[in-house]
């Protein structure tokens, strides 16, 4: 793979890590084969550990069905937004939407805490042009289980939006502003889900819910979706099946096609990713697909792109007729 040539750059100084915090493109841009290109700045990646531990307050805050319900419903609409446009769309174009649809489920999927639109897309193209091969950003096979489960993107080459892979998305200015400051939204959707907490609290107290208690519990919803979508980096080069002979180690799970919303249909997708739908057959859920062409019916996505003949047998394509 070709790189993007970068002087490795002294180990920057706390001061610009926090700035980061905020300003995610103030990141010192490290080349992918600098001798500290895989360090991990522990000031930095705070926000990732504090998340972690904020899950901890559940045994302060309890539970209440409004809380726990709220978290469920935030890791399935946030799920269908990762799955559906920062991968399906942003990463793939796969299928075509307005501005707006495409500005909306963009913010929806940055209050994933799963850093911006840009950074995701731009990594994950790399990961397909690599698959499995030295400069892919989590690969598994080449660097084990953590690594490519969390550890990859918080190492200091993968901070960076790698903006010369996506030409295309950058020429609007709305998303250059969600992924640049990536952490308004988690925190709108924080002060949100506070402020709603607060407000139950008060007028419909028979709840049993308060701020903190659903701050919390959307914490705890975020953190379970950060597990989720890495499982797909993670376990889906290593455990499932193979339909297809990729020149990587992609695999197919139902579990983690049920828990991603479809995702887990990933030797599929690696053998045909510029189709909108990865499961392929009937019995192989993937809700996110579902979901898209319901909003195909209200023209809010259009031109899905379909699964092409090629990946089912003679029998299978006399069946359906193509």
């Amino acid at each position: 793979m070709s790189r993007q040539v970068l002087e490795a750059e002294p180990r920057p100084a706390a001061g610009k890590n926090l700035i980061a915090w905020f300003d995610s493109w103030a990141v010192t841009a490290v080349a992918d084969d600098a001798p500290d290109a895989r360090r991990i700045d522990l000031v930095r990646i705070a926000p990732f550990i504090a998340l972690h531990l904020a899950c901890l307050g559940v045994i302060w805050v309890g539970w209440s069905p409004v809380a726990v319900i709220t978290a469920v419903a935030l890791y399935v609409v946030r799920m269908f937004a990762i799955t559906a446009f920062y991968h399906r769309y942003f990463a793939h174009r796969t299928f075509e939407t307005s501005r707006v649809a495409q500005f909306c489920f963009a913010a929806l999927g940055a209050s994933s805490a799963q850093r911006g639109p840009l950074w995701w897309a731009a990594h994950h193209r790399v990961h397909h042009r690599r698959s499995d091969l030295e400069g892919d950003p989590h690969s598994p096979k080449l660097y084990g289980f953590w690594w490519s489960h969390c550890l990859w993107f918080l190492a200091r080459a993968n901070f960076r939006t790698r903006r010369e892979e996506i030409k295309d998305l950058v020429r609007y200015p709305e998303l250059v502003w969600l992924d640049r400051f990536d952490a308004v939204m988690p925190l709108v959707l924080f002060g949100s889900l506070f402020g709603a907490g607060e407000l139950l609290a008060a007028y419909v107290p028979g709840l049993g819910t308060d701020g903190l208690q659903m701050l919390v519990w959307g914490i705890v919803s975020t953190v379970v979706l950060y597990h989720g979508t890495f499982t797909i980096n993670s376990l889906a080069h290593v455990f499932g099946r193979r339909r297809f002979e990729t020149t990587d180690t992609s695999r197919n799970s139902f579990l983690l096609a049920l828990i991603t919303l479809g995702e887990g249909w990933h030797n599929n997708h690696h053998r045909y990713p510029g189709t909108v739908r990865q499961g392929m057959r009937w019995w192989e859920i993937d809700v996110s697909w579902y979901a898209l062409v319901v909003l195909s019916w209200f023209g809010i996505v259009r031109d899905l792109r379909p699964v092409p003949s090629a990946a089912f047998s003679p029998p299978e394509r006399a069946r359906r007729g193509t």
